[in-house]
C-alpha cells in the first residue's frame, strides 16, 4: 500500500521526539535567531509553495530539515491526499507546509496568516471527522498563525491566483455544489463519507447520517437517512432501506445508491413533487457500504485487469467472512416445523448456538439496526447479474439441490420484485441475464433458492425474524464496471430504485387498539391464506405490505379476542389502505397453554445476544497481533505509530 511504502521511507531518517506539546496551548515557544538564515526548503512535499526559502528552527520547534522529515506532522501532510482525498488534501497539505517550512525572504522568518487557516479548517474539518481524525493540533489558528498587522503570509495565494485563471483543481466549491454533482467515478471510503455529510449539510431540513457501528478495521457503517422530520420515527410513517457493497468487491451497488442519496437531496431543494411526497410521506435509510474493508481491498489493485482477474478479490470482510452467509439460518428451522399444526413463519427467534459461531462486527451491527427500527421494505443491493432475487434463498430440497422454494408471501414478493424490474430500463428483456445462474429467471425475476441455493443469508433473515420484506436486487453483470459505464448504470436504475421506495405504500396500515383507545404492542396480524403474520410496534401501529386484491384480515393478541376485517384493495391503488382494530379483553380460559407459549416465544425473541458470546468474540478473536489495538484505534492510527517514538495521541478524536 502507498501509505506502507511511504511509512517504511520514514523509518529510515533518525525520529526525535516533538520539541511542542500539542496538548498544552501556548507551550510551544522554540528560541528562535535574533537574526533567522534562510535556507532553501528541501522537504519534498513542500516543494510546489508559492516561495522557495524557510528557516530553521521551524514554528513547531523542529531544529532541522532531519527533525521535520522524522516527525509524524510531515508524515501526515505527506499522506493526507491518500487520508482524505476530495479537494481538500491541497489545502490542508500547503497550510501544514507553511508551518513546518515558514517563508523566509531578507533573512526573516513569517508566520501564515490566521485567516487562511480558518477558511480551510471551515471547508476541511469534515474530511477529518469522516476518518474520525482530530483536526491536527500544528493547524491550530489561534496558536500557530497571526494575523495581517503581524505581518503574516497567505500560503494559498498562489492557489488562489490559478482558480482566478480558471483552473477549477483548485476552486473551492460553492456549499450547494459538491452535494449537487454527481461525479461519475469511483469514491473511496473517505470520499464516501465525505459526500453523505455533504448531503446532510445541504438538506439538513429532510437529510441526517448516523452511524450504525464500525467494520472490523474500525471504519464506520454511515447510514444516510431522508425524512421530513430526520431522526424521528412518525405514527403509521413505513420506514424502508437500502443496503449496498454487502460484498466489497460488488462496487456499483456502493456507487448507486450514493448517487441516489445525492438525487433525493437535490430534486428534493428542485421542487420535485415526486421526490417531496415521498420523503414527506416516508422514512427512506441508506447504507452505501456494509463492507468497506473489503471495498478497500477490491480496490486496491488500481487497473482494470487487476479487478478482472482477481473476481473474488475484496468479496468478503477483513475476517474472511462472507457477509451474506453470516446471520442466523431461520429458514432450515422453518423447514422442520412444515409438519406441525399452527407453526408460524414470523418473529423467529434467534438460536442460542448462533452467538458462539463466527459473528462479523458487521453482521451484529446491521442486526441491531434492523431490530431497532420498524423497516417494512428493504432491498439488499448488489451487482454480478440483472435480476431481483426474493426469498428463500435456502432451498427446501432434502439434498439442497437449486429448487422453487417460495414463502408464504411468494405473490407479495414477486409484486415488488415486478416494481423494480418493470421500473428498469433493460432487466425486462429475455437478453438481460448474466450467464446460467440468472437464465431460469421470469425476464428478471427469480426465486433465490431456485437460483442458488444458500444459508444464512440476510433477506431471509429479514422475512423471518422483522416485519420486513427484504428481496436482492442486482443492478448489472459487472461488479466493477469501469467509470465510463456509471453514468448508463444510473440512467438504467434510477426509475427502478424510485419505484420499489414508492412501494412501500401498498397494502395496508393501522393501529391495534383496545376498548379505551390504547395501541396494543405486540398484536399479530395475520391474513387468510398466507402463514406469515406482521406484530404491531409501538403505540399498536403496522403495515402490512399485499397484493391488490379481496383479503380477510385479522388482529389478535394474548388476553384479547380476535377481530376480522374484509379489505378490497384496487390494482391501482398507490397509498397503502387504513385498517384499524379495537379489540376486546377476553376472558381467560382454564387451559391458557397456547397464550403461555406465545409468551416464551416473545421473550426468546426479546433476548439478543443473551450470553454475551459476540463481545466476549470480539476480545478474543483479533485478525492480526494488533487486533485489540484496532477495535480501539482508528484504522489509520498503525500508519503514525512509530517505533521508538511518542504515541502521536494528538490525532485521537477522544483522546
Amino acid at each position: 500500500m502507498p501509505l506502507l511504502l511511504l511509512l517504511q521511507i520514514f523509518l529510515h531518517f533518525p525520529s526525535s521526539s516533538t520539541l511542542c506539546d500539542p496538548r498544552v496551548r501556548g507551550l510551544c515557544q522554540p528560541t528562535v535567531e535574533e537574526t533567522p538564515k534562510c535556507t532553501d526548503i528541501l522537504l519534498s512535499y513542500c516543494s510546489d509553495m508559492a516561495y522557495s526559502q524557510t528557516t530553521f528552527p521551524n514554528i513547531i520547534g523542529h531544529s532541522t530539515r532531519e527533525d521535520a522529515e522524522a516527525s509524524v506532522e510531515y508524515l501526515l501532510i505527506s499522506v493526507v491526499e491518500s487520508l482524505i482525498g476530495g479537494d481538500c488534501h491541497l489545502q490542508v497539505r500547503m497550510l501544514g507546509c507553511s508551518v513546518l517550512a515558514p517563508r523566509c525572504e531578507r533573512e526573516k522568518a513569517q508566520r501564515p496568516c490566521r485567516s487562511a487557516c480558518e477558511a480551510v479548517q471551515k471547508k476541511c474539518s469534515r474530511a477529518f471527522d469522516g476518518i474520525d481524525m482530530a483536526w491536527p493540533y500544528f493547524l491550530d489558528c489561534d496558536r500557530f498563525f497571526v494575523g495581517h498587522p503581524e505581518g503574516c503570509f497567505d500560503p494559498l495565494d498562489d492557489m488562489r491566483e490559478q482558480q482566478d485563471q480558471g483552473d477549477d483543481a483548485f476552486q473551492v466549491p460553492p456549499s450547494e455544489d459538491p452535494a449537487a454533482l454527481m461525479q461519475f467515478t469511483y469514491h473511496s471510503y473517505n470520499e464516501m463519507i465525505d459526500h453523505l455529510k455533504r448531503i446532510e449539510d445541504r438538506c439538513p431540513g429532510v437529510a441526517r447520517t448516523y452511524s450504525i457501528g464500525r467494520s472490523t478495521e474500525g471504519r464506520e457503517l454511515l447510514v444516510v437517512e431522508f425524512s421530513d422530520n430526520p431522526g424521528e420515527h412518525e405514527l403509521l410513517e413505513p420506514e424502508t432501506k437500502y443496503v449496498g457493497n454487502v460484498h466489497g468487491n460488488e462496487v456499483l451497488s456502493r456507487q448507486l445508491l450514493i448517487y441516489l442519496a445525492q438525487f433525493l437531496c437535490s430534486e428534493y431543494l428542485n421542487g420535485n413533487e415526486r421526490i417531496q411526497s415521498l420523503i414527506n410521506t416516508t422514512r427512506i435509510h441508506i447504507l452505501p457500504s456494509m463492507n468497506p474493508d473489503g471495498y478497500e481491498v477490491a480496490t486496491s489493485g488500481g487497473n482494470e485487469n487487476h479487478h478482472r482477474d482477481n473476481t473474488e478479490l475484496g468479496r468478503n470482510n477483513a475476517q474472511n467472512i462472507d457477509l451474506n452467509r453470516n446471520f442466523p439460518d431461520l429458514t432450515s428451522i422453518v423447514y422442520r416445523r412444515r409438519g406441525q399444526k399452527g407453526h408460524r413463519t414470523d418473529h423467529i427467534p434467534i438460536p442460542d448456538f448462533y452467538w458462539f459461531g463466527k459473528v462479523a462486527p458487521e453482521t451484529y451491527a446491521v442486526m441491531k439496526w434492523i431490530r431497532s427500527v420498524p423497516f417494512v421494505l428493504s432491498a439488499n443491493v448488489r451487482s454480478g447479474d440483472l435480476l431481483v432475487s426474493y426469498p428463500y434463498d435456502l432451498s427446501k430440497h432434502p439434498q439442497g439441490y437449486n429448487s422453487f422454494s417460495p414463502t408464504p408471501d411468494e405473490k407479495v414478493f414477486k409484486f415488488l420484485a415486478g416494481t423494480y424490474r418493470n421500473a428498469h430500463k433493460t432487466m425486462s428483456s429475455r437478453n438481460a441475464a448474466c450467464g446460467r445462474r440468472g437464465a431460469n429467471s421470469q425476464t428478471g425475476i427469480i426465486n433465490g433458492a431456485q437460483r442458488s441455493s444458500f444459508a444464512r443469508g440476510m433477506q431471509d433473515f429479514n422475512y423471518l425474524h422483522t416485519n420486513c420484506f427484504e428481496v436482492t436486487v442486482a443492478l448489472g453483470c459487472d461488479n466493477f464496471p469501469d467509470e465510463e459505464e456509471l453514468f448508463l448504470s444510473w440512467h438504467d436504475n434510477q426509475e427502478a430504485l424510485m419505484a420499489f421506495l414508492e412501494a412501500v405504500h401498498r397494502g395496508v396500515k393501522g393501529i391495534v387498539k383496545d376498548e379505551n383507545g390504547n395501541g396494543i404492542k405486540g398484536a399479530q396480524i395475520s391474513v387468510r391464506g398466507i402463514r406469515h403474520g406482521v406484530t404491531s410496534g409501538e403505540n399498536g401501529e403496522y403495515w402490512r405490505l399485499l397484493t391488490p386484491g379481496i383479503h380477510i384480515i385479522s388482529a389478535t393478541a394474548p388476553s384479547y379476542t380476535t377481530a376480522f376485517k374484509k379489505v378490497h384493495l384496487p390494482p391501482k391503488m398507490r397509498q397503502a389502505g387504513r385498517v384499524d382494530f379495537v379489540l376486546h379483553e377476553a376472558v381467560p380460559e382454564p387451559d391458557a397453554r397456547e397464550g403461555n407459549d406465545a409468551l416464551s416465544t416473545r421473550e426468546a425473541y426479546e433476548r439478543f445476544d443473551p450470553h454475551d458470546q459476540y463481545e466476549r468474540y470480539t476480545h478474543i478473536s483479533a485478525i492480526s497481533q494488533r487486533g485489540e489495538e484496532r477495535a480501539i484505534k482508528p484504522w489509520w492510527w498503525s500508519y503514525f505509530a512509530l517505533p521508538d517514538a511518542p504515541a502521536p495521541t494528538w490525532l485521537l478524536k477522544k483522546y
